[in-house]
């Protein structure tokens, strides 16, 4: 019971099923592909059989593909999410990478036109087809693969971003301005800020605006303040998040697309550290989506701590509704809701 308040109120949020089921990818790709990669580099073989190799290629190119496509939902999450609108997005994450995975490869779509070059390759290894995993692609699939998991869910994940941090720093200016001014006295309705440690996915949604009496300057500086951390914190946020994505996969994916024009002359051990970089991105996400939220961290708590009072007690508090006075505060008789 001590653990109910928390999760039921992640629950409530549906956007939180896209870091739930990101979570789900990243975990499917550090126990069924990152093993036989890292088995694969060490050992220089691999001794797992020809359609096992096909078999890990797909589950590869799924689950990253996913991974990445649940970014690109989690950055396009800015408006109320209904469950038919929540179960198609996550459907499209999870079957959109099986067209460019499943399909292709096991019918070695991939291979069309460059079949002599991969033989070429496996002889080079001096290995046969048991003791090697060779995959290359050729031109249309890497330029479709490509856009696909990564060129345009980049570009949908840099424009709402863009947006949101354009918008959030928007409001700081006009805060400083304000400040700078001295925060003149201003007739009628005054919108008043209620900060909340917000369970959505979208890093900006911390605050919300209602209307309510006419502040005074001093009433209305440390709320200005508390805004200007708001807005500024997301925009870091959005910042790393972005600064994390491009640094790890867009070496693996630029390569990816170069490679086929260039007579695949990329060295494979170039290949192998552009790939391990995009599955540290896999591990980074809980940090960035999780983590960094505190009603995942304290439910997390409470998970991990076996239900211990004072996480249970601390996140009640921070769920709790204003009414009950349990995380009331009052800054120069304004009313701030620590959600």
């Amino acid at each position: 019971m001590a653990t109910e308040s928390p999760l039921q109120h992640l629950r409530k949020k549906k956007t939180n099923y896209f870091i739930v089921s990101l979570a789900f990818a990243d975990l499917l790709v550090a126990l069924l592909v990152m093993p036989f990669a890292a088995i694969e580099l060490i050992t220089g073989e691999w001794r797992y059989g020809e359609i096992f190799c096909l078999v890990r290629t797909s589950l590869d190119v799924l689950l990253t593909t996913a991974s990445i496509l649940h970014l690109c939902c989690i950055a396009l999450d800015r408006h109320k999410m209904t469950p038919v609108r929540v179960a198609v997005m996550l459907s499209g994450c999870w079957f959109i990478p099986i067209f460019i995975s499943f399909l292709p490869i096991m019918q070695s779509w991939n291979a069309i036109g460059i079949e002599d070059i991969i033989e070429e390759r496996k002889g080079l290894a001096g290995a046969s087809n048991d003791t090697s995993c060779v995959f290359l692609v050729n031109r249309p699939y890497a330029l479709i693969c490509s856009a696909v998991a990564f060129y345009v869910p980049l570009a949908l994940m840099v424009l709402a971003y863009q947006r949101i941090y354009v918008t959030a720093m928007t409001h700081v200016r006009q805060i400083e301005t304000l400040q700078r001014a001295g925060s003149a006295p201003v007739s009628g309705p005054t919108p008043m800020i209620t900060v909340r440690s917000s369970t959505s996915s979208d890093p900006t949604d911390h605050y919300r605006l209602r209307t309510t009496r006419a502040l005074s300057p001093s009433e209305q500086a440390p709320i200005a303040n508390s805004r200007m951390r708001i807005e500024t914190k997301a925009a870091k946020t959005l910042a790393v998040i972005m600064g994390c994505f491009c640094l790890c996969w867009a070496p693996f994916f630029i390569t990816n697309i170069v490679d086929p024009f260039i007579h695949y002359s990329v060295p494979w051990q170039l290949w192998t550290a552009w790939l391990w970089l995009g599955y540290i991105n896999s591990g980074l996400n809980p940090f960035l989506y999780a983590f960094l939220n505190r009603a995942f961290r304290r439910a997390f708590l409470v998970i991990l701590c076996c239900g211990d009072e004072r996480y249970a007690r601390q996140a009640s508090c921070s769920y709790g509704q204003v009414h009950r006075g349990c995380s009331a505060a009052s800054v120069n008789g304004t009313s701030m809701a620590l959600r």
